[in-house]
């Protein structure tokens, strides 16, 4: 069954776009990613201008995102201090990012800047994650213990100014780095259509010494807030919000994170970031292809966006 989007103006297969919402789903429950950095490629491969599946992601992102951090906060594995301090930045870096946005639209980039940077950001994600990944691997088969990588405790960014407490998180540092980590996240969101929870939980880990599960929960409220700003000011300021594909893909999504989180309790912590290592770089792959082939038309008409 054919339906038609109306931002998007092309008519897509329903089953098409839900099958999406259901894989990509179903690959954030296994590995606990948002997966708004493999629905945005995919939607693109599928046909939907860039500005359109990076707008439109956004809801499902922000839909994806609750469930999850109401289930964080439930189990008190949530620090609501260090989330406010990061959406100070993130709130920020999200109008600044849909600004960006707006900007490269008007002069008829933001295809182009968003394929550019997708290939740039998986590509390095995905290599530094297959590369992280398979000396893990060897070092299990060697029976070797595995590697705790612990920061220093006298990082610069410690000894900055404005230090606050995050009881929850039990750490001391300068609020000025958790602002500059949320305005990055939030940039990246509006511009992407990414939660950054792939970016942001690890730097929260390995450069403000927060606990992992403490981690990825207020990293959900951050991408809960950030993709719901940004699908109104979106709406608001570009139109390019698609509710018809966003509604479709929140089921499919929905839906497959079940599955998915079932399945990611089976495998082993080293082959699921194997696996994710692969998959990103799978998509930096094929995005850059993209970039450098012929295209099937030379030439595409296309509204003028409105300054």
């Amino acid at each position: 069954m054919t339906i038609y989007l109306p931002i998007a103006e092309l008519p897509i297969a329903i089953f098409t776009v839900f099958a999406m919402g259901l894989a990509v789903g179903f690959i954030s429950g296994m590995f606990g990613v948002g997966g708004g950095f493999l629905m945005t490629p995919l939607l693109i491969f599928t046909g939907v201008p860039p500005a359109v599946a990076v707008a439109s992601v956004s809801p499902y992102m922000a839909a994806s995102s609750f469930s999850g951090a109401l289930s964080y906060w439930r189990k008190g594995m949530m620090d609501l201090t260090l989330a406010g301090v990061l959406l100070s930045g993130g709130l920020a870096g999200t109008a600044a990012g849909v600004m960006l946005f707006l900007w490269l639209r008007v002069i008829g980039q933001v295809d182009l800047a968003i394929r550019i940077s997708y290939a740039l950001l998986l590509g390095t994600i995905g290599t530094l994650m297959l590369v992280e990944s398979l000396k893990a691997l060897a070092r299990m088969r060697a029976g070797q213990p595995p590697t705790v990588r612990r920061p220093g405790t006298r990082a610069w960014f410690m000894r900055l100014p404005l230090k606050m407490r995050f009881r929850r998180s039990r750490i001391y540092v300068s609020a000025l780095p958790v602002i500059g980590i949320g305005f990055i996240i939030g940039l990246l969101g509006a511009v992407l259509g990414v939660g950054g929870g792939f970016i942001l939980v690890p730097a929260l880990i390995y450069l403000l010494r927060v606990p992992t599960q403490t981690s990825v929960g207020t990293s959900l409220v951050l991408t809960l807030v950030t993709m719901a700003a940004a699908t109104v000011l979106h709406a608001e300021a570009n139109g390019t919000v698609d509710a018809v594909l966003a509604f479709v893909l929140m089921i499919g999504g929905t839906m497959g994170a079940q599955f998915g989180a079932r399945t990611g309790q089976t495998l082993k912590a080293e082959h699921l970031r194997l696996l994710l290592g692969i998959l990103v770089l799978s998509v930096a792959v094929r995005v850059a292809v993209d970039l450098v082939s012929r295209p099937a038309d030379t030439f595409a008409v296309t509204r003028e966006a409105q300054p």
